[in-house]
């Protein structure tokens, strides 16, 4: 039970909770949801989905040279990581600037795909592409400790979704196989459809950004109950978090901290509110380092 969590308050605060709920609630209501980039799996150097758009907007200028003297195009040919990678952190601190410039990017590099070409070549991505620096396949990126954690709740009548900031999309294929979680639990964000001759077909409009305070209001339009146990790592979750932990009944919140330099990653960029409210409205935090016997099993 929970192996990879190590004794201590972290783990007594998940089986003590989850005791609880098997006295007060019935199944129906246990509802969980999980962020995914960092949350579920990994999130550095660069997000998964990143390096997937990466590779994609570097075959669209290879194809249009005209596009590689503009951004994001021209951050993906020269390799610059760290200009999609402050986009986000600045997002994440109210600077929307280059964000925008990005969604663009993300929204147009696949407009006019049929959605099963698109879970196509997710699927080709996953099946060929390694992490650049763990050097295994990013299907066994996942967290061991998160994974134990959602077959721990299944088995405790709890239904698990995921409510990711991450292309609803681009998780789908992967999420049955690394997580247990089939497509249709699958809250993210999306881009526009159009139905053409008996076909859906990707557009350029975007249609969520499944983050900040979009997240309880998919939740709610996709689930219709309010989560009692929510997991997140970035200030992108605290609508999340915060909408969990709000209502009249037992509830969760873990909020993860990645702090082990040496198996995983040590960051808090992009957090930083995140950390701060932890304390005050009682979450959970989660230390990498400290928490978790094993990262990656």
């Amino acid at each position: 039970m929970l192996d990879y969590w190590t004794d201590g308050p972290t783990r007594t605060a998940i089986l003590d909770f989850v005791g609880q709920v098997l006295t007060e609630m019935a199944p129906e209501e246990r509802i969980a949801v999980f962020d995914n980039d960092g949350t579920l799996w990994v999130e550095k150097p660069a997000y998964v989905q990143l390096d997937f758009l990466v590779r994609r907007l570097a075959e669209q200028a290879a194809a249009d040279p005209g596009l590689a003297a503009r951004q994001p195009h021209h951050a993906a040919v020269s390799g610059d990581l760290g200009w999609f990678d402050d986009a986000v952190t600045a997002h994440y601190r109210g600077d929307d600037a280059n964000m925008k410039v990005l969604a663009g990017g993300i929204f147009s590099a696949y407009a006019g795909v049929r959605v099963e070409e698109y879970a196509e070549r997710v699927t080709a991505f996953f099946a060929e592409v390694a992490h650049p620096t763990l050097h295994r396949p990013y299907t066994m990126c996942g967290y061991a400790p998160m994974v134990e954690l959602l077959r721990y709740l299944e088995a405790n009548g709890f239904t698990n979704y995921i409510a990711s900031g991450g292309g609803r999309d681009f998780m789908r294929p992967v999420t049955t196989q690394m997580y247990g979680i089939p497509p249709e639990r699958v809250i993210g964000s999306s881009v526009g459809l159009d139905f053409i001759d008996g076909h859906l077909t990707t557009t350029a409009t975007p249609e969520f950004l499944d983050d900040g305070p979009v997240k309880p209001v998919r939740i709610w339009g996709r689930i219709g109950r309010r989560p009692i146990l929510a997991a997140g790592n970035s200030d992108g979750d605290i609508e999340m978090l915060q909408y969990t932990t709000s209502g009249p009944r037992p509830s969760l919140a873990l909020l993860m901290c990645h702090d082990d330099a040496e198996r995983e990653f040590a960051y808090d960029a992009g957090a930083e509110r995140a950390r701060e409210l932890a304390g005050t409205h009682g979450w959970t935090v989660v230390s990498m380092r400290n928490d978790w016997a094993d990262i990656f099993g």
